[in-house]
């Protein structure tokens, strides 16, 4: 019975010794860093992965993440420099270094972001409050994230915080304002369109001026120039004919004959009034093209002489 007993003590004193050794354990895993809580104050950080060893039922091990962890901020209206209205989207990233700050600031991952987005939201403002929508979009961006990030980390390190990286998303107008932007835009395009529009049919106007001008002289030469060449083709003509003539007068005046027949008797309703001994049908009674002998025109009538009278006849003659 006394047995029994002891055996059964036994046993409870191997159970308890079991879970006081297990409670006396735990484990930091590379992703981690522990935070060692005796009755409510800091005792000590572990920041080295492997098994460590605590005070059990008294000590309490605070797990804090070791990695790199996002802070996702709500989209944020603010004003600009240049007094525009602006709905600015950024996230930051930052890691706990120093785990004894982070436990007394802010205890725990949800109340670091919330701390943290409020300083995010006021070094927006003050660092875009200073900038113009063109330099935010355009220019200056990586140069003021820079400046947002050094006044971030700067309030963060307060709770054992270092700030990673600041990024602005995305910069938009709001609503009420993105017509009006985009209204005044369409009107800059279609005033810049209407410029350039009327730029290029000022020069196509003086393309086409200097292209008239060409013409005209190309043609006012070419017209010189084919004047010159009719002028020298019929000289060269003239000088032909007047070579032909020379050599054989007739059948010069044979072919001229037979060019004023081909183009003044034509196939088509052709009247002309002569005379059938005119000389220009000369050819068709002719061969050789002599003109014709006029028929003499008949003599008039010898006028009749009156009779001479005699002196004796004349009354009063013999006086």
């Amino acid at each position: 019975m006394k047995l029994g007993i002891a055996g059964g003590i036994a046993v409870i004193i191997v159970v308890l010794a079991l879970i006081v050794g297990y409670g006396s354990l735990f484990t930091v895993y590379q992703t981690r860093q522990a935070l060692v809580v005796r009755l409510g104050q800091p005792v000590r950080v572990v920041t080295q992965p492997g098994l460590n060893f605590k005070i059990p039922l008294i000590d309490n091990v605070i797990y804090v993440d070791k990695r790199i962890l996002d802070l996702e901020n709500p989209a944020q209206e603010l004003i600009a420099a240049d007094q525009k209205r602006l709905v600015v989207d950024a996230f930051a990233r930052y890691k706990i270094i120093d785990v004894l700050k982070f436990y007394q600031a802010v205890n725990s991952i949800e109340g670091a972001n919330s701390r943290l987005s409020t300083l995010l939201n006021s070094a927006l403002r003050r660092v875009l409050g200073e900038s113009s929508l063109e330099d935010l979009v355009r220019d200056d961006r990586a140069k003021l994230m820079s400046l947002i990030l050094a006044q971030l980390d700067r309030e963060a390190a307060a709770f054992g915080i270092n700030i990673i990286d600041v990024r602005i998303r995305r910069v938009d107008l709001p609503e009420q304002n993105s017509q009006a932007v985009y209204q005044r835009m369409q009107t800059e395009r279609q005033r810049e369109a209407a410029e350039f529009r009327a730029q290029g049919n000022q020069r196509a106007q003086e393309i086409r001026a200097r292209a008239d001008r060409e013409v005209t002289v190309l043609v006012a030469e070419a017209t010189a120039k084919a004047e010159q060449m009719r002028g020298e083709g019929d000289s060269e003509r003239n000088r032909i004919f007047n070579d032909a003539f020379g050599k054989d007068p007739d059948f010069f005046a044979f072919y001229r004959s037979m060019q004023a027949y081909e183009a003044g008797l034509k196939s088509s309703d052709t009247r002309m009034v002569l005379r059938p001994d005119s000389d220009f049908f000369r050819y068709f009674s002719d061969p050789s093209g002599q003109p014709r002998e006029a028929p003499a025109a008949p003599k008039p009538p010898a006028a009749r002489s009156a009779p001479t009278a005699s002196p004796a006849a004349v009354p009063g003659g013999g006086n």
